[in-house]
């Protein structure tokens, strides 16, 4: 028997299962227009996760169903998803797809997050500039702090966050070339240097210094506090397989910024 349009069985959904919540975290997905495709798609990703919208277990958007939320190549989508999953906020599951992973929203505080997933998690959005970028091949001083040789290349960058209108961090870093081949300051002058990093640099160890420091006429004038103000001074170093690949200093006016991380005791 014929049936009628009206009668005959939906198509199904090309979303596995078509669930109306699946489709809402698709909807909710936004981009925020700044930098390159596959960082926004990260940070629209990550913000729910971080906000804790998205609860441990919960099924992300498949691969397919972002390139055509976002007109994105499917080279870019993966990227995004991938940098997540090697940071642990979220999981590939085989015959299930990728999913929040279980303990997303209590990564440790010591762990290496982009500085606009910060921001976006406080719900700011974020802002970034580049103050200044050189080959320091002629700078001694440097390669002591960074442990290498006087045949290493270096690359001296100083940038800063925003979030919102406001300076959320002063970044000053060192980076060894030979150990991060491709760096140059044109992908910086949209970029910031721990994004372009952890997708093309690996790391192996890490090592974090949290101090309080005052800051000096130019850190000031760049976080738009009173010289001699109390901030906040984070030193990341990180190596690969023993070799130095760089070191940052990270500023935050005192006031405004605090560390949070949760943890549980060993078992």
């Amino acid at each position: 028997m014929d049936l009628s349009l009206s009668e005959r069985p939906s198509t199904p959904p090309s979303e596995p299962g078509g669930a109306p919540e699946h489709d809402a975290r698709l909807a909710a997905l936004r981009l925020d227009g700044q930098g390159p495709m596959w960082l926004q798609i990260r940070r629209a990703i990550a913000r729910p996760i971080l906000n804790g919208v998205w609860a441990p277990g919960t099924k992300i958007p498949t691969e397919l169903a972002m390139v055509d939320r976002f007109g994105a190549a499917r080279m870019t989508v993966t990227k995004a998803v991938q940098s997540l999953a090697n940071e642990g906020l979220v999981e590939r599951r085989r015959k299930i797809g990728t999913v929040v992973a279980d303990r997303a929203q209590e990564r440790p505080v010591f762990e290496i997050w982009d500085t606009a997933d910060i921001v976006a998690r406080n719900g700011a959005a974020y802002g970034y500039r580049l103050i200044s970028c050189a080959f320091a091949n002629d700078e001694p001083a440097l390669r002591d702090i960074l442990g290498v040789g006087r045949e290493v290349s270096l690359l001296r960058v100083v940038c800063l966050h925003y979030s919102g209108e406001e300076p959320f961090q002063l970044e000053e870093r060192i980076v060894n070339v030979d150990a991060a081949p491709g760096i140059t300051c044109q992908p910086l002058e949209t970029v910031g240097p721990s994004p372009w990093l952890l997708a093309h640099v690996p790391w192996t160890e890490a090592q974090h210094a949290i101090s309080a420091c005052e800051a000096d006429a130019t850190v000031a004038e760049h976080l738009k506090v009173p010289a001699g103000s109390a901030c906040l001074l984070i030193e990341r170093r990180t190596w690969n397989e023993g070799a130095p690949v760089t070191l940052a200093r990270l500023w935050h006016p005192g006031a405004k910024h605090r560390l949070v991380g949760r943890f549980e005791p060993s078992r």
